[in-house]
């Protein structure tokens, strides 16, 4: 079975909560019930526990100074915000 509507799109605006079990036990479940039955939503919910549980088993990886100066310079443009002098 594929996605179909309006369980999708409540997968979808509770993928966060449902991952991070901080859904109320009836959404849980009706979730849990809708991705037995849909193998689009159940691919979504396994690739993105996976992309996550890869992400925190990683070190971070520092940025060249150069690129965290213009980084930080370009995010301070857009927020409106001033360089200290």
């Amino acid at each position: 079975m594929s996605c179909q509507g309006a369980d999708c799109r409540t997968l979808l605006r509770e993928l966060c909560d449902f991952l991070d079990g901080a859904l109320d036990p009836e959404t849980a479940q009706r979730i849990e019930a809708h991705l037995r039955q849909c193998d689009d939503c159940r691919a979504l919910v396994d690739t993105t526990r996976k992309t996550i549980e890869f992400f925190c088993r990683t070190e971070p990886v520092p940025l060249p100074e150069d690129l965290r100066r213009r980084l930080h310079d370009l995010l301070a443009s857009r927020l409106g915000r001033k360089e200290p002098s």
